[in-house]
Parts: structure tokens; sequence; C-alpha cells
């Protein structure tokens, strides 16, 4: 009698722990009412839309006719009016691997021995007191791109959302990296021929290994195949088109050698920033090629860079080119990043251009399941006071993967520490 008690017993304790468990494990079922919604998607823009969000995915997008009479979910959120955007993407920056850069020991973005294989991944660090710094910019992911070493090819990149959390690395060595152009020793053509010969190598690595396989079903008999090494399985990547090649070019004469590339070798060609690249915008358009450039760079920098200019974003999105708009390689700047894309609007880019530069453009490129308000995508969302361009503006609230993030940043509890009221002298403040 006593042992069916305590088995009675014990039975009610698992059931009441698996119920607490269950409760912890499901996500919070998220609606979001009465929001002027940047869909970046087929949708365009809707007025007084609302968003459903559940298990971290956006489940419904609804115009205000649309809208049920009962809302079923955990929280609901008036916006008021106010805009909901997808969550911004970074690119061509090294959060998580520079925090000061400055100070040697906490730069991981390069090496001298990297090369294609190179995964800088391994170093990225989560609790950066700079990603707090870039979600109030409205930054909710990043395509990291560390420079490397002193080769044609100087790793990949990889995409990271911006929780905070230790699981936070997306994809990684999702894009391999090329830097062309003018070097300090040497000249710009033996980079251009290493890239041209690297690849046909792997091109004929790649035929040969096909037809090897091909003859050994032919004699029925399994012969091993020796194993591509890890440079080459990139290359293979790059050739099949399953890997982005993303390649610094500034001169035009480099950027059309590239699309030549592109064409001879079928390669997913990102270009990055492509200076010249107006000189040339109607075959970057014809070839379908994405052009990673900063909106604000409006002074040459180089004898590469002579046409920079504040119009260039409008001048090549006006010929059919596909423009993401990136910020220039740091870490501590990246949530001016709406900064730069309102400097484009400023300039000609149609807003909603400029909104889809940097969300569905970066998606698109590099297979991200974000950068749009549609069913299915995840729930990288982002609510506005005004205007997300306008310099006043300021994040009211931001969710990643359906989770709300915090707003507060390093900056932020400094300022706290230095303002309270006490009796000490200000610098003495705990």
């Amino acid at each position: 009698m006593k042992n069916t008690q305590l088995l009675t017993s014990l039975r009610y304790v698992l059931l009441g722990a698996l119920t607490v468990t269950t409760s912890v494990v499901q996500a919070e079922s998220i609606a979001i009412t009465n929001a002027t919604v940047y869909t970046v998607a087929k949708k365009g823009v809707l007025s007084q839309a609302t968003v459903l969000v559940d298990e971290g995915k956006i489940t419904a997008v609804y115009n205000k006719d649309e809208v049920p009479e009962l809302l079923s979910a955990d929280t609901i959120i008036d916006a008021k009016g106010r805009i909901l955007t997808p969550g911004f993407i970074a690119t061509d920056n090294l959060l998580g691997l520079v925090e000061v850069g400055a100070v040697s020991n906490t730069r991981d973005s390069s090496d001298k021995k990297a090369d294609i294989t190179f995964d800088a991944s391994l170093a990225f660090n989560p609790k950066s007191t700079l990603i707090a710094y870039a979600r109030k910019g409205g930054i909710t992911s990043s395509v990291v791109m560390p420079y490397g070493g002193e080769k044609v090819f100087t790793g990949q990149s990889f995409i990271v959302n911006l929780s905070g959390n230790f699981d936070s690395v997306i994809t990684s060595q999702n894009a391999v990296i090329a830097s062309l152009g003018a070097t300090e020793k040497g000249s710009r053509a033996t980079k251009l021929q290493t890239l041209n010969n690297e690849l046909e190598d792997a091109q004929k690595a790649l035929a040969k290994a096909e037809k090897a396989k091909l003859n050994s079903k032919k004699d029925k008999e399994e012969k091993e195949v020796e194993s591509p090494s890890r440079s080459e399985q990139v290359m293979y990547e790059l050739l099949s088109g399953d890997k982005p090649l993303i390649a610094y070019a500034d001169r035009a004469t480099d950027i059309l050698a590239l699309l030549k590339l592109k064409k001879k070798y079928n390669l997913n060609l990102v270009l990055a920033g492509a200076s010249d690249a107006i000189l040339v915008s109607d075959e970057i358009a014809k070839a379908n090629v994405v052009v990673m450039m900063s909106a604000i760079n409006n002074l040459p920098s180089s004898f590469d860079s002579l046409h920079n200019s504040l119009a260039n974003a409008a001048k090549l999105t006006n010929a059919g080119v596909k423009v993401i708009i990136s910020n220039s390689g740091e870490s501590y700047n990246i949530n001016q990043l709406r900064f730069d894309a309102g400097i484009a609007v400023a300039n000609g880019v149609a807003e909603t251009t400029a909104l889809a530069a940097i969300t569905a453009n970066v998606a698109d490129s590099f297979n991200l399941n974000s950068g749009r308000i549609a069913v299915g995508k995840n729930a990288d969302l982002v609510l506005w006071s005004s205007d997300p361009f306008e310099i006043s503006t300021k994040v009211d609230a931001m969710w990643i993967n359906g989770k709300a993030m915090t707003l507060k940043s390093r900056q932020d509890a400094l300022r706290e520490r230095y303002t309270a009221e006490t009796d000490m002298p200000r610098a003495y403040t705990k």
C-alpha cells in the first residue's frame, strides 16, 4: 500500500515537472497590431496592419481589412501606428571579432596564414559589448567578413544573429572572400591570374573526379576515389554556386574581369566596394550581380576609387543593379547603418529600395530566412518610434526569432552610472 502511494506521488511530481518544462520550452506567441508595416515583400506597405508571431516565425500578416475580431496570442502589442520593419542585416564588418581596434589582443579578424578555409566564426564573441550597441540601430543579424591573410582568398564570411546567445552563429563559412585590386608590391594582374588559375584547376580536378567515379560505375567496381582537400572542397562549392564569392574590387577593369570569370565558371558573384561600378553598371545588371557598397563614400580613397559619390547607390539601382548598403569594415559604427541608408534616400534612392538594400537584398544574396515580413520568415522585427532613416528616431522594441531583445547597451549603463544622484563627486559614482 505504501509503495503504491509512493509511486502515485512520484507520478504526480513527474507530471508537474513535465508541465513546467513544456511551458518553458514553448515560445511566446505575439500579435503586433495597428502597425504601419513595411513588409519588403509583395504586400508592400500596410497601414493599421497586424503581424502574428509564434514559435519564432511570422505566422500571419493582415492588412486592416483582414484582421480577425479575436486574436489568439500570449502578448498583444498595440503599435499605435508606428513603423514595423524587418530587422536590418549588417554586412562587411568585424562584429564579434574586434572589440577595440587599437588593442591587438581583442582582434581576431585576420591572420597571415589564413587562406580560403579560414573560418573566423570560431573566434566570434556573442558577448561583445558592441552587439547590444548595434541592436540600438535596428540591427538583428550580420554578415561578418574577416580580412583573412595576404593571399587572393582571404577566408570565409559567416552570419550571426544579434541575440547575444552562445548559439547565435546562424551559418559559418557561408561565402568565400577574395581581395583584388591595387597592391603595395607587385601587380594587380597577379591576383586576377591566380584567381582564374585556381578556378580553372579546381574545375579540371572536379571533372577528373567525376570521370573516375563514372568509370568506376561502368566497371561495376567501387574503386576508391581520393577525397578532395579542404581547399578543393571549398573551390568545388564555388564552382557549383553553392557558395557566393564576395570579391573586393573598385576599378572598372577589375570589375569587368570578375564578370568574365563569373560567366566562365558560373559563379555566384557579389561585388564589394565597387567604386567604379557606375562606369559598368549596364554590364553588372546584365550579369545579375549584386553590389555591396557604402552609401556615404564621396571622396577617392585611392586611384581605384576616383568615382566615389553619394549618388552612386541611386545610379546603380536606376540601372537595374541590386544593391546592398553596408558599413565599412569596423564593428563600432554598425548601428549607423540606418543613417547610411537615409543618406542614400536623400541622394535619390527610393525609401523602399533603401530598406530592401539592408534587409531583403542581403537575405536573398546569402540565403537567409529573414529580411522580409512574410509568413514563414524568422520573426526578426523592429518597431520604431518614427521613420527609421531619421536621426532622431529610436528603436522602441525588437524581436529576434520572436524573442524580445533588451535595448540597453554598455553606453546606457555608463550614462546612468555617471548621471545618478549622489552626495559623492560625479567621477566617484558607483
